[in-house]
């Protein structure tokens, strides 16, 4: 038989029924934009009004010294996606090389983390969908919300990929927009509504200058103000970055892929943080940015686009949508590598035809369904308490993260990389060296970011809005220790 007539091996794609495996249908744009759209959200259109009144213009050095945090983090979770692309990314890394305990305890924190963000994105977009429609009754907007997401997800990962694809740049299109927008009002000496000339210097010459609040200082009220407490605010804009690593086992290239768009996260900061930030203090003075309207809202209206809160309204929604599109796929992909780690019930390691763990989407979206229900008749207990779990959720999975990539190195370095590896047949220096992509200065990186990370828990501890979050972090996290030796003892 000629090679042309030989049976062909079917196409690893989600409408090809193929054997029941996870499917490299994620492309280069899906990576680019999943990585980008995971960093612009509401916390951006809206929580930086937050940011902005605690630190004033400084607050770009704020973003700037989170962001190369953020980056050094998902660097080290790229080095190891790159070398072991696999689904539920750091809880496996945290199995394969560190222990058992370390992957329940990481996995387990991180689903739970995205199924309380996702309660509250669901729960938020009956407000963003009464701006047009008041009538409909804002559970409705939930319920219809979680089916069409769910309905995406079940579809496969290259539509998961699709819907990503097309948020972020919806989000990406309405930065730019007020990015040229501002500067067109700053270039051209345009008319503002607040009076004042639009201007960089305005940065130092408005409400007592760059660093209004100083490093840190305390309010008549007794509050706690000025750049190191803006850092507790900026650091949790920027979670969502770190889906670069659970993409890595359905794409299909990650050696090419992971490491592109890793890199490219710090200028996207640059740009949609710093950049459209210093731009909106620039056009409108930041001591009138007071969270009533979003500062885009404010410096829409200063170029004269009075529609402004319904663009953003529309902006914010897909947002919404994208948050909870992502923590869907996040979720599953988790569940599943924990049920094959042996950490979560072996009925959520199946997966259909078209290479979905249908028991993961369905088992995480009937539970943010639960607690999208809790936040409607409990909505005091649920934002308080539950969000604050979220909260150091994050800082949690941050330091699993680092702590991770440290002990990834110390088992490579013994000769113990995966055996599909280039590294597998290398020990000691000459393995390391081999890495394809590296966290810079290694040696150093985890521990000064693990440091900042600690600085950030300790000035929550000062704000009365966070102080609950780090209670909430002990007693979680006795919780997932004791829920570990539980299962271990009922084995």
């Amino acid at each position: 038989m000629s090679t042309t007539d030989a049976p062909k091996k079917p196409r690893e794609t989600d409408d090809v029924p193929v054997p029941a495996t996870l499917r490299k249908s994620l492309k280069n744009r899906h990576i680019q934009l999943i990585a980008l759209g995971g960093a612009i959200g509401t916390g951006l259109f809206y929580g930086s009004s937050e940011s902005i009144a605690l630190a004033g213009p400084s607050i770009l050095l704020a973003y700037l010294v989170g962001g190369l945090a953020i980056f050094a983090i998902v660097r080290a979770l790229s080095e190891m996606s790159v070398e072991d692309p696999k689904a539920g990314a750091f809880s496996y890394y945290a199995t394969r090389y560190w222990s058992k305990r370390a992957g329940f305890i990481s996995g387990w924190n991180y689903w739970f983390n995205y199924i309380l963000v996702s309660m509250v994105e669901l729960s938020v977009v009956g407000s963003f969908v009464n701006y047009w429609f008041p009538a409909i009754p804002t559970w409705v907007s939930a319920a219809v919300f979680l089916v069409i997401i769910c309905a995406a997800n079940l579809l496969g990962v290259s539509k998961f990929g699709e819907f990503e694809f097309w948020f972020a740049i919806i989000k990406i299109v309405a930065v730019i927009a007020m990015i040229i927008g501002g500067l067109a009002v700053i270039i051209f000496v345009l008319p503002t509504a607040s009076g004042v000339r639009a201007s960089f210097a305005n940065w130092f010459t408005v409400g007592n200058g760059f660093f209004p609040n100083g490093l840190m200082g305390q309010n008549s009220d007794g509050s706690w103000t000025g750049l190191l407490m803006a850092l507790v605010v900026v650091m949790f804009s920027f979670g969502g970055t770190e889906l670069i690593g659970i993409t890595a086992g359905e794409t299909e290239d990650p050696k090419t892929t992971i490491p592109r768009a890793t890199n490219d996260i710090i200028w996207r900061i640059l740009v949609f943080y710093i950049g459209a930030l210093g731009v909106i203090m620039a056009v409108v003075p930041w001591n009138t940015i007071d969270g009533k309207s979003s500062p885009f809202v404010q410096i829409f209206d200063s170029v004269g686009i009075h529609a402004a809160a319904g663009i953003l309204n529309f902006v914010c929604l897909t947002a919404v949508m994208s948050v909870y599109n992502s923590g869907l796929y996040a979720n599953s992909r988790m569940l599943y590598s924990l049920a094959k780690q042996g950490n979560a019930p072996a009925y959520l390691g199946k997966l259909n035809s078209r290479g979905v763990p249908v028991a993961g989407v369905l088992t995480s979206a009937a539970i943010t369904a639960i607690a999208v229900v809790v936040v409607f008749v409990w909505p005091e207990f649920a934002f308080n308490y539950l969000m604050s779990i979220a909260t150091i959720a994050g800082i949690i999975n941050w330091t699993m993260i680092m702590l991770t990539e440290m002990k990834f190195r110390k088992v490579v370095a013994a000769g113990g990389a995966p055996e599909d590896s280039e590294l597998a047949s290398l020990s000691g220096q000459e393995a390391l060296d081999a890495i394809h992509f590296k966290l810079p200065f290694a040696k150093v990186t985890p521990w000064v970011v693990l440091a900042f990370l600690a600085l950030v828990v300790v000035l929550m501890c000062f704000s009365t809005s966070y102080r609950i979050a780090v209670i909430a972090g002990v007693i979680w996290l006795a919780i997932l220790f004791a829920a570990y030796q539980l299962t271990q003892a009922k084995k």
